[in-house]
């Protein structure tokens, strides 16, 4: 029973290329920690809380492909496809698609500071000029300056960065849709089988009827 269980899991595998899918998560997370680290900086609340979110689902949709768990993988899919929507809208709103504008820059921070984009100043090449006196409206905690001279607009950037995610989000979201379609065909060749029967498991049997036995009687005999 247990080597047809070590047997099992280790097609499973390699059916569904485990270790090549470890790698795709490392390199999904590594993205995604440089991404907020910068939305850190930048105080970009809502980017932080979508990239924690993704973060967690994307480690909860690898262990339901190891652990042959179909319900964590369907999350995964379906969160992806939320992750791409959220992506799409970064990218429409640094490029100013519509009536978005980046100059709105509250939207992202929950309306509860005035910070933007760490790339704002931080860009390749970037010179930030301080600005005095302020003018009336900035207020007093805050500085007033002139950026110059960047190599590649903030906005750019944050466009590469949603790029990104949407290419390692399309990626997920069909190796998702192989690790179901794999666990759907083996439920049905599990019970196509015989259940429990393709493991090795065998219930209780039930007799239709009993086995007679045959009895031998010794009996002694009388000399008379």
């Amino acid at each position: 029973m247990e080597s047809n269980r070590r047997k099992d899991k280790g097609d499973w595998e390699s059916k569904t290329n485990v270790p090549q899918a470890k790698q795709s998560v490392n390199r999904d997370t590594v993205c995604v920690l440089e991404r907020q680290i910068f939305d850190f900086l930048g105080y970009q609340w809502a980017p932080i809380l979508a990239n924690f979110v993704h973060i967690i689902i994307v480690i909860l949709g690898l262990f339901g492909t190891i652990q042959y768990r179909p319900r964590y993988i369907t999350g995964y899919a379906v969160w992806l496809v939320l992750w791409v929507t959220w992506n799409v809208f970064v990218i429409c709103f640094y490029l100013e698609a519509g009536d978005l504008s980046k100059e709105t820059d509250l939207i992202l921070t929950f309306n509860i500071s005035m910070h933007r984009s760490w790339w704002m100043e931080n860009g390749p090449g970037c010179t930030v000029t301080s600005v005095t006196p302020a003018p009336d409206w900035a207020p007093e905690d805050h500085r007033y300056i002139t950026v110059s001279g960047c190599f590649l607009e903030y906005q750019y950037i944050e466009v590469a960065h949603s790029s990104l995610q949407i290419v390692l989000a399309l990626a997920g979201f069909i190796y998702a849709c192989y690790v179901v379609k794999c666990i759907t065909e083996e439920e049905d060749s599990f019970d196509f089988i015989g259940g429990f029967d393709s493991y090795g498991y065998q219930g209780p049997q039930k007799t239709s009827h009993l086995q007679l036995q045959p009895m031998y009687m010794q009996i002694p005999l009388d000399n008379n």
